[in-house]
């Protein structure tokens, strides 16, 4: 006679493996938010912040000599820190949304970020605002600019987007574990129900409550018969 085979129980080893494997998974996707935040809001503020400083230097032709000009990075551009607004709001959307519309909020985070980079390196060839503030200086449309230089902070700037487009990344890759904001807001007593007004006392001196009280009886004027 043959007996059926009885499953056994699962080994206190692989139910602490089980425990392990899902405790470091928790740490992953708290990580991947931590890091995501981070990377988001330094990368923004590090693009904001080198917008408005000096991005590049020149001389331009002067009759009286060479005329030392220099301009931010919103002269020259405003896409980097356009963008970083823009990856800012999309990272607080991806907390917003569910599904896959968490993935293209993501999405549009990465493409802020790879922008954002992409426009700051263009800058470092751009002599346009250079030559738009030399010819307000001078009076001459067409005044040559020359000793072009350019500072760090079209890099740094550079190093912002390179952040959001990370935090992208990290959207994309963990952010479907990531928390959502809830829709449910409860006002303080809202749960408790409204006591119903009760109809007022009838006023026996009036007509009909007199025929009322006749109809059921009753001595309207209170004595006792």
């Amino acid at each position: 006679m043959s007996t059926a085979a009885v499953p056994q129980p699962r080994s206190q080893p692989e139910a602490a493996a089980r425990a392990g494997r899902g405790a470091a998974a928790g740490r992953r996707i708290k990580l991947s938010l931590a890091a995501g935040l981070l990377f988001a809001a330094l990368g923004a503020a590090l693009v904001l912040l080198a917008s408005g400083r000096t991005w590049a230097e020149g001389n331009a032709a002067f009759a009286q000599g060479d005329l030392r000009r220099t301009v931010d990075g919103q002269d020259i551009t405003g896409l980097p820190g356009a963008l970083a607004i823009v990856g800012l709001a999309a990272l607080v959307a991806v907390f917003a949304v569910r599904g896959l519309g968490r993935y293209a909020v993501a999405g549009i985070l990465a493409l802020c970020g790879v922008g954002t980079a992409v426009g700051s390196l263009l800058a470092l060839d751009d002599t346009a605002a250079l030559e738009a503030k030399a010819a307000e200086t001078t009076g001459i449309t067409d005044t040559a600019i020359h000793g072009v230089t350019y500072t760090p902070w079209p890099w740094a700037a550079f190093a912002g987007g390179v952040l959001i487009f990370l935090a992208g990344l990290l959207a994309l890759g963990y952010g479907r574990a990531w928390p959502a904001m809830s829709g449910r807001y409860e006002r303080a007593g809202g749960d408790r129900p409204r006591p119903r007004r009760g109809r007022p006392a009838p006023d026996p001196d009036r007509p009909e409550e007199l025929w009322k009280a006749l109809d059921r009886g009753e001595d309207p004027t209170g004595r006792e018969s």
